[in-house]
């Protein structure tokens, strides 16, 4: 290695350089990360937390049930999107709970429900639906309404960084539903 020429000083240069800019934005973005939002804390959660993820997950299976029923009764193409979008909330208050070992009482049986209230609430909704294309709309209203006030009850239950974001994110689509 002849370190008296040019073009090998130019690489030796440009590769310290390079090097020192990886090692300087490696730093920062940990620095960064390290006391950002996403910070959660002990991996565990309270029963109550865990109570109302598995409520939510219950809760978000029925707009998602309440919706396809209605998409495959009337063809709306809304009541399908909206469907679809519940089935990712769905998926994303599962993936949060698997994060968390929380159980899924979730019955994979369309229009089956756990939780008695919300079984209730399945039968009380479509009954109500068929009878008219409009009382369907009414009904898909309500159940973000409903939504919207149950996931406010869970953000002000929690302090975990991950249920909070969870929340606020469903919240945000239920109310673009």
């Amino acid at each position: 290695l002849d370190l008296g020429s040019n073009q090998t000083l130019s690489t030796m240069k440009n590769l310290i350089t390079s090097s020192l800019l990886l090692f300087t934005l490696l730093s920062s973005v940990v620095g960064f990360t390290s006391c950002s939002k996403n910070d959660v804390g002990p991996l565990t959660l309270s029963e109550q937390e865990k109570a109302t993820l598995q409520f939510m997950r219950e809760e978000e299976k029925l707009a998602h049930d309440v919706y396809q029923y209605f998409h495959e009764k009337y063809g709306l193409n809304i009541f399908g999107n909206i469907a679809s979008s519940e089935q990712t909330h769905m998926d994303a208050v599962l993936a949060i709970m698997v994060k968390y070992g929380v159980a899924d009482l979730a019955s994979n049986q369309k229009g089956v429900f756990n939780n008695t209230a919300l079984q209730k609430l399945y039968n009380d909704l479509i009954a109500k639906g068929e009878t008219s294309l409009a009382n369907a709309l009414i009904v898909g209203a309500t159940i973000e309404d409903l939504d919207i006030k149950d996931l406010n009850d869970g953000i002000a239950a929690t302090a975990n960084i991950d249920i909070d974001n969870l929340y606020e994110k469903l919240k945000c689509g239920s109310k673009n539903h």
